[in-house]
């Protein structure tokens, strides 16, 4: 759902550690880096966005106990202005955009108001949130789903849904879990992004730009789509216990707090060997 214990950007990476710090690999350019002061974190989010010669920035986000929230990096359009957020108990970061659920069940955002991605204002009984790059979607306590934003590709078309338990947004696709284990997805279908039909037994789901992965009860992943860098290379990974996609790299959480991450490692954002005691579920 965006807000976890693993987070992938566009160009960097970040993990919660046991004792509530954070740590950060990537070339941080925009200061998304910059979270070694963090303290007290639960959650944390990266904001993600398609690899592309204009998108190069983001940020990070993270949870602390108390329920406010933190935000570094780039702050073009607001989407790190969440210093007055409170009872805040979900965050999921975007493009430009950061949401906050609150204990209410209500959701804020901050950030880039055009493509409608922040239109969340009406959202009731909210339990938990997605932001890909121009929409964003939210998980109602029912099992139903409502998403917002840019739909060019369908990728708002969630209304049907039922069922779900965690959901996931990609550049031009979303994806949901449903509560039998099998999963959903619509959106953009030309990278292979939402070839998910044949998926069982899965416990947790992210997307990246143009790929989806998972992780099933046996502590498997599954990746399908775009593996352009590599962001699929997932087959031998065990022990997994969640998932984070990032714009075309892959992290995963094992049993033991490590980290293993694959796909495209131009700015660091796959230099992952040294995390030690990254919390787990």
């Amino acid at each position: 759902m965006n807000s976890s214990l693993i987070a992938a950007g566009r160009r960097h990476s970040l993990g919660l550690r046991a004792d509530g710090s954070v740590v950060a690999a990537g070339t941080g350019t925009s200061g998304e880096c910059q979270v070694e002061d963090w303290d007290r974190v639960v959650a944390v989010a990266a904001g993600n966005v398609h690899t592309a010669s204009n998108t190069g920035r983001s940020h990070s986000v993270g949870l602390r106990a108390d329920g406010t929230v933190l935000a570094t990096g780039w702050n073009g359009d607001g989407q790190c202005d969440v210093g007055s957020w409170r009872d805040v108990t979900l965050v999921a970061a975007g493009w430009r955009r950061t949401l906050g659920l609150a204990g209410d069940g209500t959701v804020l955002a901050a950030g880039r108001l055009r493509e409608g991605a922040a239109d969340v204002g009406p959202w009731r009984e909210i339990v938990g949130l997605a932001c890909g790059d121009w929409h964003s979607v939210g998980l109602r306590a029912d099992g139903t789903t409502v998403a917002v934003g840019n739909d060019r590709r369908g990728q708002c078309a969630v209304d049907p849904w039922r069922d779900v338990t965690d959901v996931a947004a990609g550049y031009l696709h979303t994806v949901g879990l449903i509560q039998d284990g099998r999963v959903l997805a619509v959106g953009d279908q030309s990278a292979g992004a939402c070839d998910v039909a044949a998926w069982e037994d899965v416990v947790a789901v992210a997307a990246g730009s143009y790929h989806t992965v998972a992780v099933t009860e046996a502590g498997w992943v599954v990746a399908v789509g775009s593996n352009n860098a590599g962001q699929c290379d997932v087959t031998d990974w065990r022990e997994i216990v969640a998932v984070a996609a990032g714009s075309t790299h892959t992290l995963g959480l094992r049993t033991d707090g490590t980290v293993v991450a694959t796909g495209n490692n131009g700015h660091g954002q796959c230099d992952t060997t040294g995390w030690k005691a990254i919390r787990v579920p």
